[in-house]
């Protein structure tokens, strides 16, 4: 990331009213800076060398202590306005992650998790703090203060302005040879501490069934494996950290002792006043000051510009422009149909849709069959708008599905996945997704329907009783069953399910078939399927191969 990335500007608008902000404080501070070291040694020569007392020093003590107030004043309002800027850039920069989050869908994220995707919008983000308050001011002194420090010096004293002006440069050189590999590290030490987040997500979230089969200590030692990692990368981090520090800090004082050699040699030779060498020796260290913060700085802010390179290579991503068109036609009445949709997975070399073409009539009820990996779900994902086909359409009444405003073709869709989501909540609150006008006689006669009120009424609060995330105090059964809900409560035309009775037992596929027995009657269906009680239920079946398949009703 280049020192102000054009993208912070156009993602974090913000930035823009901070950057010129920074620009007239410093600017400030640069003039404050001349003063204040004018002032001084115009006090110490008048008051040592002209031996004037404190009554004739009076108002230029007074003018030297306004100065140190309006320095520290300047300092404040850039503390304060880069804590603004930076929680309004960082708020901006999770809104427009989140939104193309939301547009590219689940299959185009560039093969990000969603603890990668967590971890980077939090902590990630957060990361910006440093950014923000303090390497972004001192890059913005950097510029101004030197220079104006430089052009003082020229017309004080030509020798100690070419010295400055010399050995000035140094400086940058050498952050930019330890920010190299400072920028290395640190992406190494974020991709660790995503790989740290999203694996013990991976792990938290699949804990009972790695229990079950004896598989948690082997997690626990990969968990151990990649904390290791982590540290490693950011104790190496660190070092780089502490050695460039040192490495600033001798070159600029190699740099101001050059100068103060020269300024002692001609003050001894006569060459030089009293009060222009103080001057000069008071001013030449402001120069360097700047930069030696941006370099120290730089490392504070690595993290979050690491992170935001990863934030706008999210938001770089290509995505569809989602469609306008908002007169859906009924599923109800229309054929939904897919011509040779053909569809690539990133690092796969074969389509795992390859010229597929199906036609679901109005009202009839479609299995699609065949073995795990063959497209099942790339296509109830195409058939949802989560996923655009590399090539083909699909269409509902002849209108092409990407020609749709996505809400109002999903407000005419009930989708059951293979494993429902839960967010933490009510279990009211969490069947109310479907419908969040309905009422609570429509969300009782949904739970009727769905087979759940004999779970709901076992339950200590019934429908007011609070679940986990993933719908964490239910079972596998009642979940799928609270999904059926939402289905029912959506009463939408077109029905998608995703494998509805996948890894239950008996009894509960058998609560699971007859609700969804219930759900497809009058509407039209497309539903994956293994199980052999729910192909029985299609009027048509289409078997995928994972190779080109055609199939018409």
């Amino acid at each position: 990331m280049r020192p102000v990335d054009p993208r912070l500007l156009k993602y974090a608008r913000a930035t823009r009213a901070y950057l010129g902000a920074m620009v007239v404080l410093g600017m400030l501070t640069a003039a404050v800076v001349v003063t204040q070291a004018w002032l001084l040694a115009w006090l110490v020569d008048a008051g040592f060398i002209g031996g004037r007392g404190l009554a004739q020093l009076r108002g230029p003590v007074v003018a030297l202590a306004a100065v140190v107030v309006a320095r520290a004043v300047l300092a404040w309002a850039t503390e304060a306005g880069a804590a603004r800027a930076s929680a309004r850039a960082k708020s901006q920069l999770r809104s427009a992650l989140l939104e193309q989050t939301v547009r590219l869908g689940p299959y185009r994220l560039g093969g990000r998790g969603t603890g990668d995707l967590a971890t980077l919008a939090t902590g990630g983000v957060d990361a910006l703090d440093a950014y923000f308050s303090r390497y972004l001011p001192q890059l913005v002194l950097a510029v101004l203060v030197p220079l104006a420090v430089l052009l003082v010096l020229a017309g004080q004293d030509g020798l100690s302005a070419l010295l400055v002006a010399v050995t000035l440069p140094l400086i940058p050189v050498f952050m930019a040879l330890i920010g190299m590999a400072t920028r290395a590290r640190t992406e190494r030490r974020l991709r660790a501490q995503q790989r740290l987040a999203g694996h013990f997500l991976d792990v938290v979230a699949g804990l009972p069934t790695l229990k079950v089969f004896g598989r948690a200590k082997a997690q626990a030692r990969a968990i151990r494996d990649v904390t290791d990692e982590y540290r490693r990368e950011t104790l190496g981090t660190l070092r780089v950290t502490f050695l460039s520090a040192l490495v600033l800090e001798l070159v600029a004082t190699l740099s101001v002792a050059l100068v103060a050699v020269s300024v002692g040699l001609r003050l001894v030779g006569g060459e030089l006043s009293f009060r222009t060498a103080l001057f000069v020796l008071l001013l030449a260290p402001e120069a360097y000051l700047p930069l030696r913060a941006v370099g120290a700085n730089f490392h504070a802010s690595a993290d979050g510009i690491a992170a935001a390179d990863q934030v706008f290579a999210v938001l770089e991503l290509p995505a569809r422009e989602p469609g306008t068109r908002a007169d859906v036609p009924d599923p109800a009445t229309h054929a939904l149909e897919v011509h040779d949709i053909t569809v690539t997975y990133p690092g796969r070399g074969t389509p795992v849709l390859d010229r597929l073409s199906l036609r679901v009539e109005p009202g009839e009820v479609v299995a699609v069959t065949g073995p795990s990996g063959c497209g099942k779900s790339t296509l109830v994902a195409v058939l949802l708008g989560l996923l655009e086909p590399d090539s083909g359409r699909a269409t509902i009444g002849g209108v092409d599905l990407g020609d749709l405003d996505p809400d109002a073709w999903r407000s005419r869709v009930a989708w059951v996945p293979q494993r429902p989501h839960l967010f933490a909540g009510t279990l009211e609150a969490n069947i109310r997704l479907a419908d969040t006008a309905a009422t609570s006689d429509q969300v009782i006669a949904a739970v009727d329907a769905a087979g759940l009120a004999g779970a709901v009424a076992r339950l200590p609060a019934g429908l007011a009783t609070r679940v986990g995330d993933g719908g964490t105090g239910l079972s596998a059964g009642e979940r799928q069953r609270v999904a059926l809900a939402r289905a029912f409560l959506r009463d939408a035309p077109l029905l998608l399910l995703d494998e509805p009775t996948a890894g239950l037992d008996g009894d509960t596929e058998a609560q699971v078939l007859a609700a969804v027995t219930r759900l497809a009657a009058g509407r039209t269906v497309l539903l994956v399927a293994h199980r052999p009680a729910l192909v029985a239920m299609a009027d048509t079946e289409i078997a995928l191969q994972g190779a080109p398949a055609q199939a018409f009703a």
